[in-house]
């Protein structure tokens, strides 16, 4: 802004610049630092300090944990199912390394030690062969266990292939699927192994092939109750949100199925793990009968045979209580796994 002048009415005109680049720059106020302490913010040295805002607790944000961590957390907390796996760990410790240390391995016949009495060189005994019937405990739980294990990954893997089938597809494919399940378990199973059991005897089929037509024919026959439990499993998971999704998205019937699968895979599990003690019992039902594994190969069934005769049963227990306390503890063990896997992968169990 210019100086003021006077025109000829005396009048004041005040001249006004055209442009604000001519107008001087105000000055910035000056702002004293601040001094933080430990009583509160002060506005500049010396000043009384204001006091702190109250500062909100802080929360500990959990680390999100997966299903399965879940599932082993609860397991752990499972006392009967820790000692059912540490019994399991023990039992295959003692079927398939105890043999390596034992010097009866290879199962001579000595007629001088027939039916001898637990002793230091013989713990549990000998049999009607002279054979050391703690090394053949050993080698005939080798045998039982690998039957009921195989046994159930047939079963279990013809069961749970069949099951998502029947319940994605639905329709004829379910139709079929089911009806052949039905027709199975219509029929009893111990007296179809005992009618195919006979049939294997004629054919003189050698131990050591029937063994593996053991393991066939109850992982065959023990897949219908397994593929109608996964068909119920698929069909609740048809209608959840997750499977709404992979529909509108498009995507292949190879990619829903895993996923299906997977979602069905805590009762795979727990039903596996009982299908294992359900196999060993079916095999020592049939070796006890003579129908399943046959001697000389050794089994905790046909170890039983010896309880048959009177004589045995009264005055040499140490050749049948082995065996029948082996297959008892083994099964309770795994029946203690199968309900804490039960209770550890089941969601709505707070244990």
């Amino acid at each position: 802004m210019s100086a003021p002048t006077r025109d000829k009415g005396n009048t004041v005109v005040l001249h006004v610049a055209e442009s604000t680049a001519e107008m001087p720059a105000a000055a910035e106020p000056y702002t004293p630092p601040k001094t933080v302490t430990a009583e509160g913010v002060r506005p500049y040295p010396g000043a009384p300090a204001a006091p702190r805002e109250p500062s909100l607790p802080r929360r500990r944000i959990a680390n999100p944990q997966s299903p399965w961590s879940t599932a082993y957390r609860r397991l752990k907390r499972n006392k009967m199912a820790v000692f059912g796996l540490m019994f399991l760990f023990a039992m295959f410790l003692f079927s398939f390394v105890g043999p390596f240390f034992s010097p009866y391995t290879e199962g001579r016949v000595n007629v001088a030690l027939i039916h001898k009495p637990p002793s230091a060189s013989h713990w549990l005994g000998t049999d009607d062969l002279g054979r050391d019937v703690l090394t053949r405990l050993m080698q005939a739980g080798r045998i039982s266990l690998l039957v009921g294990i195989v046994s159930m990954v047939l079963s279990v893997l013809v069961g749970a292939i069949l099951g998502v089938l029947a319940g994605y597809y639905r329709g004829l494919v379910d139709h079929l699927i089911m009806r052949a399940a039905d027709v199975l378990m219509s029929i009893p199973e111990i007296p179809i192994l005992i009618v195919i059991g006979a049939i294997l005897s004629d054919l003189k089929i050698s131990s050591e092939y029937r063994i593996y037509v053991v393991m066939l024919l109850i992982g065959f026959l023990a897949w219908p109750s397994l593929a109608r439990l996964v068909r119920s499993q698929i069909l609740s998971l048809r209608e959840r949100p997750f499977m709404l999704a992979a529909e509108a998205l498009g995507l292949r019937d190879r990619r829903k199925l895993r996923h299906l699968l997977l979602n069905a895979a805590p009762t795979l599990i727990v039903v596996a793990t009982l299908g294992v003690a359900r196999a060993i019992l079916s095999e020592s039902v049939l070796s006890f009968l003579g129908l399943g594994v046959v001697p000389p190969t050794p089994s905790w069934g046909n170890m039983l045979q010896a309880a048959n005769t009177l004589i045995d049963f009264q005055l040499r227990p140490w050749l049948w209580i082995p065996p029948g306390v082996a297959i008892f503890l083994t099964v309770i063990a795994i029946n203690l796994v199968g309900d804490g896997l039960r209770d550890a992968l089941d969601p709505r169990t707070n244990r």
